[in-house]
């Protein structure tokens, strides 16, 4: 289908729903500021009951948030302060962390409410030659992490071991994201400017989407919740919208005033909005569907580094390199 002709479905598809632009603001604002951190937050994410998040900090340490009450109920510290993601698993028993140490590891944490100490980690997947950027857990027995040594890798978590390699990419893969709809699909993004869809069933030599529309790195990506298309946050200072069935772009949200690069981005429960947050200290909000940005939040004091909505839908957390978690709803 050529450009003219999306474009034109797009079209049929909006005058047919006769959606109406939303106002965002109305509704939506800064509930909750959880302070324990004393270096940059990395990366953040939310606990399948929605009430639970876990945080990496360059001060060493992953900590379990009660969301509700600010409270910490764990407090993990890592064998190495350089670290760049979490994860949190759909069961809610186990978290995973990486960094420069080149090794995802993951610990156990259970679903007390109790605050524990925890240095050894249960399991250490170690593989990759460059730094480890991000992971995201396939159910509880697999993680899918991304490295700057340009590969994603497939992991069993029980024995240990690498299941799959995928090595498509020409440059460090900065994210990764699951299918919540298909897990047998995950998204990559990578410093070659390109988005890459995988299917786990296949060989990783051979990517089952490649999609370009991004002119610098790409440093974020995000499936809808519905898993038909993901978002992406580039360098480039803008987000785009890829749809798996029309394997393209089909939407790109950007404003000349902004200049930053995007750092991490993240769709609402029904991928109206997309949350995107840039290398200074704002979150823009975008209409999925006019490409219009109806809202900011923020700011932080210094960049936000990782925006993630709850899987219910009803909150945001943002975390910052001010060494704060602001959690919105």
């Amino acid at each position: 289908m050529s450009d003219d002709g999306k474009k034109q479905v797009l079209a049929d598809q909006t005058e047919k729903a006769k959606v109406p632009k939303m106002q965002f603001k109305q509704f939506i604002m800064a509930r909750r500021v959880l302070k324990g951190h004393f270096g940059k937050i990395y990366a953040v994410a939310w606990g399948p009951d929605s009430k639970r998040l876990v945080s990496a900090s360059q001060d060493g340490k992953l900590i379990i948030w009660n969301a509700f009450t600010t409270f910490k109920e764990a407090v993990i510290v890592l064998r190495s302060s350089w670290v760049m993601t979490c994860a949190y698993s759909p069961s809610g028993q186990m978290v995973a962390a990486g960094g420069l140490d080149n090794t995802v590891s993951i610990y156990k944490v259970g679903g007390t409410e109790r605050t524990v100490s925890q240095e050894k980690p249960s399991a250490e997947l170690a593989q990759h030659e460059g730094y480890l950027s991000c992971c995201r857990f396939i159910g509880d027995k697999q993680i899918v992490s991304s490295s700057g040594d340009g590969t994603c890798i497939l992991w069993d978590i029980e024995k240990r071991v690498a299941k799959q390699v995928f090595t498509e990419h020409k440059g460090d893969v900065m994210a990764v994201s699951t299918n919540e709809a298909d897990s047998n699909l995950f998204v990559s993004g990578s410093t070659d400017a390109l988005a890459k869809v995988w299917d786990i069933r296949q060989s990783g030599r051979k990517s089952a989407m490649s999609c370009a529309g991004h002119e610098a790195d790409i440093n974020s990506v995000q499936f809808m919740p519905d898993g038909t298309a993901f978002g992406t946050g580039s360098d480039d200072a803008s987000c785009g919208l890829f749809d798996l069935r029309a394997a393209a772009q089909i939407n790109k949200y950007a404003d000349s005033k902004i200049l930053g690069g995007m750092t991490s981005v993240a769709f609402s429960r029904t991928g109206r909005f997309l949350f995107a947050s840039d290398d200074e200290t704002m979150v823009h909000v975008w209409d999925t569907l006019y490409a219009s940005r109806v809202a900011d939040l923020g700011p932080h004091e210094l960049r936000v580094s990782c925006v993630q909505v709850s899987p219910d839908g009803q909150a945001l957390c943002t975390a910052s390199w001010d060494t704060t978690i602001k959690i919105w709803a």
